[in-house]
């Protein structure tokens, strides 16, 4: 798989090791040292996806997130030395596409590399007509989804979610299914991933997203799109 990574990275011995075990890997990367020199070097450099350190100097790796978000879709994916649930909800706000906690083993790391590339190049494949999901209007082609004509802005990972959950109405996908078919991984997966993913998703598509109508928890199971009409 061809594909440049940007890695930012501001401990050198870990942006040394982690570069060369993506090049081994057989990757072209680019590296930075700081959040205002990786963004400079994204705008400059384009590349397939991002490897992103939360904690940077002079401009943090949420920021970063953010300023990428508002100008491209490219795949972000998050380094933390924190796991927290609070640091993986922040992370998807800012528009992450996954994390991988420090310490990390380089194969996980460019298993999770290529999962997300392999889900970025295949939403560029045909896709379903528009579809009507209650008040939405999802367009696959176009990967939007609007509201009494106003677009609701998802994150790639959000907007796969709903799709992969909305093309099968009524039926029940467990947290490993959906980490399989939208993250691209399964035992290396975090379930925790799918839960803030799916309050995220709830937050921006649900009338009340407390008591959601759209997205529904099958408890102890996983999740489902409602039926039309229920």
């Amino acid at each position: 798989m061809d594909a440049r990574i940007l890695l930012v990275e501001d401990d050198p011995s870990i942006r040394e090791v982690t570069a060369m075990g993506l090049r081994a890997a057989g990757f072209e990367v680019d590296t930075a040292a700081d959040g205002i020199a990786g963004l400079e070097r994204w705008r400059r450099a384009e590349p397939d996806l991002v490897l992103l350190d939360v904690m940077l100097p002079r401009m943090d790796g949420l920021e970063v997130c953010r300023e990428i978000r508002r100008e491209s879709t490219t795949p972000v994916v998050m380094l933390t030395a924190r796991g927290d649930t609070i640091d993986v909800v922040v992370g998807l706000e800012a528009g992450a596409d996954d994390y991988v906690k420090k310490p990390f083993e380089m194969p996980e790391l460019v298993a999770r590399v290529r999962a997300a590339l392999r889900r970025t190049r295949g939403a560029e494949a045909s896709a379903p007509a528009p579809v009507e999901f209650g008040a939405l209007v999802i367009d696959h082609g176009g990967r939007s989804v609007r509201r009494d004509g106003r677009d609701i802005p998802l994150t790639r990972t959000e907007f796969d979610l709903l799709s992969e959950l909305v093309q099968r109405p009524g039926q029940v996908l467990t947290r490993d299914q959906l980490l399989d078919r939208v993250w691209g991984y399964d035992y290396l997966g975090d379930s925790r991933l799918v839960d803030v993913a799916i309050g995220r998703l709830r937050a921006k598509i649900e009338a009340d997203p407390v008591n959601p109508s759209l997205i529904l928890t099958v408890r102890g199971s996983g999740y489902k799109a409602a039926r039309p009409g229920a």
